[in-house]
């Protein structure tokens, strides 16, 4: 079989190169980064391409975004993530694009040579082989996605104004409810979003990173003075 592999670690690239050669395959590019990975494919014509998920420059999701690239470009090529993350954000989109066989393998989890060498030629052969802890995570984002689906709209706004850092005082000033009807709407939200009672105020962190989540963002939401506010105006203070 012919293989391209697309690895920064050098020391891993190329144990991968020996590897694969000492189970009778031909690796015809061995690359650090992803940049080029599209021309070497269309000059070596590879029968499969293992590629890390972070390479240079920044390592965080060129080789991710290289995969999804090839799957696009090329839908009959079989492509393996070898990797030490899971990237629940595109691994979805690789299990689910159109195209030729997938695998999605851990390195610290690959604990058997046989095993892996027998993996790459299942993909070659048109297998979709995911560890099973790639597949526990995106069940557990799937999960989480389809909890916050079951948000109704007004909730969603509660919970955005709650996910700021509100008071219950101020969510209901904000968005012209009662007091009552703010608290109805926060333990709906926990319920909805699975958040069991701990006594001491976490529920509402909990909840407030499950927005940010869905909504695409890790870091700390930005001050009503830096972006358009999604409430109506009333003048109201958190």
């Amino acid at each position: 079989m012919r293989i391209l592999i697309c690895e920064d670690s050098v020391l891993l690239r190329e144990g991968l190169v020996r590897l694969l050669e000492h189970g009778g395959h031909t690796v015809v590019a061995a690359l650090p980064e992803a940049s080029g990975l599209l021309e070497a494919v269309e000059a070596t014509d590879p029968e499969l391409c293992i590629l890390d998920v972070r390479l240079p420059p920044t390592f965080t999701d060129e080789g991710i975004l290289a995969a999804l690239e090839l799957r696009r470009l090329r839908p009959g090529l079989p492509v393996l993530v070898l990797s030490q993350y899971v990237e629940e954000r595109y691994a979805s989109e690789l299990i689910a694009a159109q195209g030729g066989a997938f695998g999605y393998l851990l390195k610290d989890r690959v604990a058997d040579v046989g095993e892996f060498i027998e993996s790459v030629r299942r993909i070659a052969g048109g297998a979709t082989v995911l560890d099973p802890e790639v597949v526990a995570q995106l069940l557990t984002r799937r999960s989480r996605d389809d909890r916050m689906r079951a948000l109704t709209e007004r909730e969603r706004t509660v919970l955005a104004a709650l996910a700021e850092g509100r008071s219950n005082q101020a969510i209901a000033a904000l968005l012209f409810l009662s007091e009552a009807s703010v608290e109805k709407h926060i333990t709906a939200i926990f319920q909805k979003l699975q958040l069991e009672p701990d006594g001491g105020g976490n529920r509402r962190v909990l909840a407030a990173i499950a927005h940010f989540e869905s909504i695409g963002s890790s870091s700390a939401v930005a001050s009503d003075a830096d972006r358009p506010s999604q409430y109506p105006q009333t003048g109201a203070s958190a």
